[in-house]
Parts: C-alpha cells; sequence; structure tokens
C-alpha cells in the first residue's frame, strides 16, 4: 500500500464515525425527544389552566341554560330535569337552587343540606363585606374555594337568578390537577416508547438508504487500488442508481484507459533500448542459426547422398535413412520457427498486447490441451491454489507461450516418480506461477546459462526428444519485454521454473 492509499484509508476509516445512517438516528432522536420534551412542558405549563378555563365555561354554559329556564318557568319540568342531569353528569357539578324562603327548587347531590348552607354563608357573609358589591351585573360570583372540612379545593358559582331563585355550582379542582398529571404521565409514557419504535424504525430506514451509498463508496475504494472487477448492481432509478450507473461506467472507463496506458508505456519501455540491440541480435542470430543448422544440414546432405549413391539396396535401410532426413527436416523446421518467434520478439517487431485476464483458466486450458501428452509420457499432475481466479496484467497469448514452454520443458526432462506440480502464490501486488518437475537437478555451473539461446544442458538427451534450446530464450524474451521476474531453482526432488506477474 502506497502512502497515498494509506492517507485516504485513514481518512475512510475516521469518515466512518460520521456516517450519515449515524446522522439520520442521532437527528431524528433529537426531534423526537425535543418535540415530546416541548409537549410534556407545554402540558405542565398550560393544560392545568386549559382545563380550569374549560371548567368556567361549563359553569356559565349551566348558569345561561338554568337562568333561562327559571325565567321562563320550564325549571320543574322532566324535560328540564333530562337535560340538568346531563350537564351536572357529563361535567361532574354539584348543585343547588333554592327559594327566598332557603326551600330546595332543585339538588344534584344527596348532600343538598350542605350545599345550602355554603350558600347561605356566601349570601350572608359574616366577615362583613357587601355581597352586592360582589355579584357582577349579571348577578353571580365565580371563585376558588377549600372545603373546610375536606380540605378539597373547588369552583364556585353562586348568586341570584333573574326569578329571585338562589343557586350555587361547585366542581372540585383537584379532579382536573388528577387529570392532569395523568395526562402527562400518559404522554412520557407514550413519548418514551415512541421515541425507542421510531429510533428502531429510523435505524432499519436508514440502513436501507445508506447501504447503496456504502456499497458505493467500497466501489471507488477498489478503484483506487485499481480493482475494477466489482460493479454496482443496485436497481433504484433514484440518484443513487444514477450514480451507480456512472460509477460502473467510470470504472470500465478507467480500466480501458489503464490498459492502453500499460501498453504504450511497455512499448516505450522496449523502445528504448530497441536500435541499439539490433545490430547485435542480427549477429549473434546469424552466429547461432548457422551453428544449430550445421548438424542437421550435415546429416541430411549425408543420408541423402548414400540414398543416391545406392550405399544399401536393402529396402528397411533405406526407409531408415529417408526417416532421418525426414525427422531432420522437421526438427530443423521447429528450430526455425522458434529462431523466428524469438528473432521477433528480441528485434521488438512482435508487439505485446497488455489486457486483464484470469491466470488460473490459461492454466487449467492448457493442462487439459496437454492431457494426452502427460499421459503418453505417464506424468502426472499436481496443482496448488488454483482453485479460485486469479487477474492479471499481460499479454494473454505469450504468457500461455511463456507456460506451454515450461510445461514441455518439465515434461521432457521429467524422471523418477514423473510427477509435474503446478503452484500459484499471491504477494501483495505480484503473483508467482511455478512448475516444478522431478528430475535430476540442473549443475550449477549450468544454471545461470539456460536462458541463453541454443544452450543445452545435456546435449544428447536434448537431441532425442528434439529440443532446439530456444524455448527458455523465447521464455526470457518475452518476460523480458513485459518487465518480469523470472527464475530456476534447483529443489530437493527436481527443479523448479518460476515468473511473476502484476496482478494490478
Amino acid at each position: 500500500m502506497n502512502v497515498n492509499n494509506f492517507i485516504f484509508n485513514k481518512k475512510y476509516d475516521k469518515s466512518m464515525k460520521y456516517s450519515i445512517k449515524k446522522q439520520f438516528t442521532y437527528i431524528y432522536i433529537a426531534l423526537m425527544a425535543g418535540t415530546i420534551l416541548l409537549c410534556w412542558f407545554i402540558n405542565i405549563t398550560f393544560l392545568e389552566k386549559f382545563y380550569i378555563q374549560n371548567r368556567e365555561h361549563v359553569l356559565f354554559l349551566a348558569y345561561e341554560k338554568i337562568n333561562s329556564a327559571s325565567s321562563a318557568g320550564n325549571i320543574t319540568t322532566d324535560e328540564f330535569d333530562i337535560e340538568l342531569q346531563k350537564i351536572y353528569g357529563k361535567y361532574n357539578l354539584s348543585m343547588v337552587i333554592i327559594d327566598a324562603d332557603s326551600k330546595t327548587i332543585k339538588s344534584s347531590t344527596n348532600d343538598t343540606e350542605m350545599l345550602t348552607r355554603q350558600l347561605l354563608d356566601h349570601i350572608f357573609r359574616s366577615d362583613g363585606t357587601d355581597v352586592d358589591r360582589m355579584l357582577n351585573e349579571k348577578g353571580y360570583v365565580l371563585q376558588n374555594v377549600v372545603d373546610p372540612r375536606t380540605k378539597t379545593e373547588y369552583m364556585e358559582m353562586w348568586g341570584v337568578l333573574d326569578n329571585g331563585n338562589l343557586f350555587l355550582f361547585r366542581t372540585a379542582l383537584e379532579g382536573i390537577r388528577d387529570s392532569v398529571g395523568i395526562a402527562n404521565r400518559f404522554l412520557a409514557y407514550v413519548g418514551v416508547g415512541g421515541l425507542l419504535i421510531g429510533a428502531l424504525v429510523i435505524i432499519y430506514v436508514s440502513k436501507k438508504v445508506t447501504e447503496p451509498i456504502l456499497k458505493l463508496t467500497d466501489i471507488s475504494k477498489r478503484m483506487t487500488n485499481l480493482d475494477f472487477e466489482v460493479k454496482y448492481d443496485g436497481n433504484s432509478k433514484n440518484e443513487v442508481g444514477v450514480l451507480g450507473h456512472h460509477m460502473n461506467l467510470l470504472s470500465e472507463t478507467l480500466e480501458k484507459t489503464i490498459s492502453e496506458l500499460k501498453t504504450v508505456n511497455t512499448e516505450l519501455q522496449k523502445d528504448i533500448d530497441k536500435k541499439t540491440e539490433i545490430d547485435n541480435l542480427r549477429r549473434e542470430f546469424v552466429s547461432n542459426v548457422s551453428h544449430e543448422l550445421k548438424t542437421p544440414i550435415a546429416l541430411i546432405q549425408g543420408y541423402a547422398e548414400g540414398l543416391k549413391e545406392g550405399i544399401s539396396d536393402d529396402p528397411e535401410s533405406m526407409q531408415y535413412y529417408c526417416d532421418v532426413i525426414i525427422d531432420e527436416a522437421v526438427k530443423m523446421n521447429k528450430m526455425v520457427k522458434e529462431i523466428m518467434t524469438l528473432s521477433q520478439l528480441e528485434a521488438g517487431v512482435d508487439s505485446l498486447v497488455m489486457e486483464r485476464f484470469d491466470i488460473t483458466s490459461m492454466i487449467m486450458n492448457t493442462l487439459q490441451s496437454s492431457e494426452i501428452l502427460l499421459t503418453q509420457n505417464g506424468i502426472g499432475v499436481n496443482t496448488v491454489n488454483l482453485e479460485q481466479p486469479v487477474y492479471v496484467w499481460g499479454d494473454e497469448f505469450k504468457i500461455e507461450e511463456v507456460f506451454r514452454n515450461y510445461l514441455s520443458n518439465a515434461m521432457n526432462h521429467a524422471a523418477g516418480p514423473k510427477i509435474i506440480t503446478i503452484s500459484l502464490t499471491v504477494t501483495g501486488e505480484k503473483v508467482r506461477i511455478c512448475v516444478h518437475n522431478t528430475g535430476d537437478a540442473i549443475p550449477d555451473d549450468s544454471i545461470i546459462h539456460v536462458w541463453e539461446k541454443f544452450y543445452k544442458v545435456d546435449k544428447a538427451r536434448t537431441r532425442e526428444y528434439g529440443g532446439s534450446g530456444v524455448g527458455l530464450s523465447i521464455v526470457k524474451a518475452i518476460l523480458d519485454a513485459l518487465n518480469q521476474n523470472y527464475g530456476v531453482m534447483n529443489m530437493e526432488e527436481g527443479v523448479a521454473f518460476w515468473f511473476e506477474l502484476d496482478t494490478k
């Protein structure tokens, strides 16, 4: 991880402390709690006053109805009794109406004597207060009193009706205060419950809202590491969905651009040394080709002259001569093709195409196509860490040629139990592919020369399987062109050839 990625990841981790999900939750809880506290404060401050004003209105309403009925002479009718019962039953009023002789006309309670006495005490006050001055122009007084016996506070309306009858209405204020307390407690319980339920709901909703945003964040983070495999798969039509679609387009564009840049960079890297190496490659090519073709040409010429001069009339011998000529011609043709391939690579004529591909899939396909040759030679194959796809950058066709050369080399030199092991190891931004075969180790004085053109460790055995000594040189030329590492190691039970590729 480079310094920029490290700084980005630190900032990303820190930003998670201030995620939208948490902000949604905190804002919602704050709003809910503030609303509930405000309602609770308003209830405590104003609800009792509102109830008291409502009771005052009820007392005025009862006064108007009773005064109107008494003036019209309907106060003793059954219809008025029913209406009166509705009023004091609905609003929990106690009332008494008496005439000038203190005779009870109407009463809503069995304790008529107590209410009558309370009314007369108001009318004939012992404290010397002028009652006429207390009565307003409508003939009644509205006041709060405390019952001396029960110490209960009441709101009372008393006075004189238009027909001269005396009246007293009473309603308890303790019940109002108790109702206010119950209402406030109920509001507190409901508020706390609503706050908890709402918090759970907003957590769930915010999670649904922020999930695609977090997914886009992860995609952008992986894109900074040049990983373009992941794509946004949401199907929403809102702003997040549009952003995800554009992120996918950006990912594809970046991958294509980086592929082109890698191709251009590789070409530029090759061109730096291209001109200075061409002359040396040509001289070396002519010298090596002349040396390698000398033996097969001599054999073909010798056996052809023998046939022409009739050295042997035996058909079997003649057939042998022809087979040797054909075999040497085939080997020479193969060698010429390999030399031409190597020459093109070293001269930079054969351009490379950088692309991102699955190296695991390429290896398994190559092994499958070589299965018949492996079986014919009695060679077993083991694979290590080739179960999952591993994407690399390189020229897929050229990398396949590298692997085929390694595999062919391992098949030609496999001995003992004849086991070939192909392993894949990912380290950081590199992946190493290793081909190991059981058999004899390469001599120490030869191991540094195996990459040289036309070099053969065991010339007799190389000629036996038709090797030209160019295969590993082709591997070297391809991997040098890709600026990748490669090598060979003598192992305890054989030899291992390896090469590396970039994963990013």
